[in-house]
This record gives C-alpha cells, structure tokens and sequence, in this order.
C-alpha cells in the first residue's frame, strides 16, 4: 500500500488533541497494540456526547454486513448527541460496497470504528481508495528498532521508572516486539521492582527466576555451553510461554553470528561496551559468548548456520510441528 494513501494510525491522536473527531475510522494494520490504544482514545473522547448506552455498539464481521452496519449508521441516535459503532474484524466481510457509498456521505451524529485485521493487498479497490480520499483510512505499523527502544523508554518512564536503551534492548529481545507482550512484561517488573526506580538487567533477570520462566539468553547460554538436555528443556519451555519458532531461530541467527565475529572484534582490541553494542547483545552476556567462542570451531559455526537456515526454510515450507522442528534444531547444532 501507498504510503501516501494511509496516514499513521498516530495521526489520529493528533487530530483528537485538536478536538477533531471524524465520521468514520477504518483502521488496519499488523500493530494490533496501537488499534486498540487509538479505539480506546476514541471512545473516551466521544463519552461524553452519548449519555445512553443504546448509543454504543459493537459488532463483528463473521456475523454482520455491512448493510446492516450502515444502516444502523444513519439511523439517529436513541438520546445522544452521538452514537458509536464499533466494527471489528471487517477484514472478514467480503461485500463492502455499502461501505463505499456511506464514506462519501457519512452521518454527523454517528462515528463508525472499523477494524481491519493485517494488512490491505489493494489500496485502489474500493470501499479503501474513497475511505483515503476522505481521510478515513489509517495504517497501525509494528514499531520496529529504535522506535521500538523509544516507545519501551517512554512508558517506562511515564511510570515514574527508568531503564537504560542497553536493558530495554535486551527486554526486547527476551520478550519480543509484540507491544502488548511488553506491557504485561513492564508491568510486572513495575511488581517486582517495588520502591526502587530503576530497570536493571538484575531486576529483569530476577523477574525470569521468580516466575520460574527461561529466555532466550537462557537458551544462548545453554546452547554455549552445548548441554543438549538443558537446551531443550530452555527451548520447550520458550515455546510453551508463547513463543514463535521463528523467533527462536532469529535469535539464535543473531547469537551465532555475534561468535563468528568475535574473534575479529577482539583481535581489534576493541573494548568489551563497544563489542557488545556491535553484536547487539548486553555487556553483562558478553562473557558468555567468549566462552563459548571457545567452544566451537569455525566448522561448527558453519555447520550451526546451515541448520539455522534448514530450520528457517522448514517452517516457511512444512506444517511440521513446532516442538520437532526446534529439537530437530538443536540436536543439529549440539551434535552427540
């Protein structure tokens, strides 16, 4: 999709500061975190126009039509000054031409939410090219990288906490990109931590121990070490708590590559902060991975690679099962 065609989602809360409300919202993207966050603003805005609860609907798409939704649209509030209908999984609903027709002359009194699963394949089909001609369309993109690190900073320190971008780095990297992951991790270190500010690596290791969970550095470490039978308990226990293959072997990837490096960053006496933030890991893990340097040879590197990217292109092409898929990964990399 044009960028040009779907502002940012963040556009909306602009507009919301401005007081600016529109008559429709069609919002879709991948980040689901900031849908529900925008959906949420909106309806606290619009509060205090509706003074009934017949005025506040929500439907979803694997049981309504959009001509039902339109029509309930345009049908006068039950004692409001507005009405709010909530539209998920629109992405569900394949005749939207009802939707087309009601962009180009939306009811004043009525602001109609839709969610739109993922992305959208075609901006220039309609109803989505009148929705962006009417400024109707918005787009909720993952936060990636450094916008990632940002967003974590921020509501860290909304919070009246603070963390370093090295540690909340590396709770990304243990909890993953999923923003609404990482606020049920922050929330729980808020927990752990009690009076003390600051977020350290020991408090988000502490945090692991106590609810008796592995991360990925667990893993790493394991896998360091080559201890077969505690890297796979670690990796079954990852997989348990929700994470996706695909990310394991994303970081493994990124583990195995920071070993082939590491030999060529010391041999430039480079200090052990600067080799740290080159191979993207937390200094305090760096003598986890001159170990385990140690411990495979450039052919065991190769040979790790190679099983990495077996595992990559397995779960891109087969319907194996994620627990055979993984073991078959590590026993490949830790050899009897």
């Amino acid at each position: 999709m044009a960028k040009s065609k779907a502002p940012s989602i963040q556009e909306i809360e602009k507009q919301l500061k401005q007081k600016k409300l529109l008559p429709i919202y069609y919002l879709f993207g991948e980040d689901s975190y900031s849908i529900n966050t925008t959906v949420a603003n909106i309806e606290k805005f619009i509060q205090p126009f509706i003074s009934s609860e017949f005025d506040r609907e929500n439907f979803y798409g694997e049981n309504q039509t959009f001509s039902n939704i339109v029509s309930l649209a345009s049908t006068f509030p039950f004692g409001s000054e507005k009405k709010l209908i909530i539209f998920k999984q629109t992405d569900k609903v394949k005749d939207k031409k009802e939707l087309t027709a009601y962009a180009k002359s939306p009811a004043e009194f009525t602001v109609l939410v839709c969610i739109h699963d993922g992305i959208i394949s075609s901006a220039d089909s309609e109803p989505f090219k009148t929705l962006a001609q009417n400024g109707y369309l918005f787009e909720a993109k993952e936060l990636k990288g450094g916008a990632l690190i940002e967003w974590l900073i921020s509501v860290v320190e909304k919070n009246g906490k603070s963390i370093t971008r090295e540690n909340a780095q590396l709770l990304t990297d243990i909890a993953g990109e999923n923003r609404n992951t990482l606020e049920s991790q922050i929330e729980k270190i808020f927990l752990y931590l009690g009076e003390n500010k600051e977020i350290t690596i020991e408090s988000i290791r502490g945090l692991s121990t106590s609810l008796k969970e592995y991360t990925i550095f667990d893993l790493q470490n394991a896998i360091g070490k080559k201890n077969k039978t505690n890297a796979l308990k670690i990796v079954f226990n990852l997989l348990k708590n929700g994470m996706e293959p695909i990310q394991i072997i994303a970081m493994l990837n990124k583990y195995f590559t920071g070993l082939a490096r590491l030999n060529e960053l010391t041999a430039l006496k480079t200090n052990e902060y600067q080799i740290a933030r080159i191979l993207s890991t937390h200094p305090f893990y760096l003598k986890d991975y001159h170990n385990a340097r140690k411990t495979y040879s450039d052919k065991q590197l190769a040979d790790a690679f190679a099983a990495l990217l077996k595992a990559d292109l397995s779960v891109k092409t087969t319907s194996i099962d994620n627990y055979t898929l993984i073991s078959v990964l590590i026993a490949e990399i830790i050899p009897d």
